[in-house]
């Protein structure tokens, strides 16, 4: 129950962060003005996204807020049924629904565009992101690695039990 509770704060303030860090750019920054936050990895530079990742989607604010709002409800519901069962997945999914509610609220309050900043210097053409992004990513990762543990456990399982039906211990 603490590592529950414990989840669900980290995934409060990973929702927090993101939104103080796309204050703090709104208003110390004008749109596309940039600067070297780590030199030659990251840059800061203040852009609106009206779309999802490269770009995708671009205006089609309705949808994408359909989308994140499916994906929040799929999210919510696997939490609340499942994620006492494993860490991993408590982890994933909390993960993926502070940044999926992060830029939710980007879309509804901001005109439907969402406040990107983050971008790697070293790779030109990789999207700017930000906070929101980085915690969907870490979670879709962490839920892909509880579905690769969950399914090699399942064949052992399987491969236990048809040795035990087949009288080999």
């Amino acid at each position: 129950m603490v590592s529950y509770i414990l989840t669900i704060l980290c995934g409060i303030l990973v929702l927090v962060f993101d939104q103080l860090t796309k204050y703090y750019i709104t208003t110390n920054y004008t749109l596309h003005q940039s600067s070297d936050f780590i030199k030659g990895l990251i840059d800061i530079v203040y852009i609106h996204n009206e779309g999802a990742a490269w770009g995708m989607l671009s205006g089609k604010t309705w949808l994408l807020v359909c989308f994140t709002l499916i994906a929040i409800v799929f999210c919510g519901y696997f939490f609340i049924k499942y994620g006492k069962n494993s860490k991993l997945l408590l982890w994933g999914l909390v993960l993926v629904l502070s940044g999926g509610i992060g830029n939710l609220v980007d879309r509804v309050f901001r005109g439907g565009k969402v406040i990107d900043f983050l971008h790697f210097e070293f790779w030109p053409d990789f999207p700017v992101f930000n906070v929101a992004d980085c915690s969907i990513v870490i979670g879709v990762g962490i839920l892909l690695l509880y579905f690769v543990i969950d399914t090699v456990k399942d064949i052992k399982n399987k491969r236990a039990q048809k040795g035990n039906e087949n009288g080999d211990n």
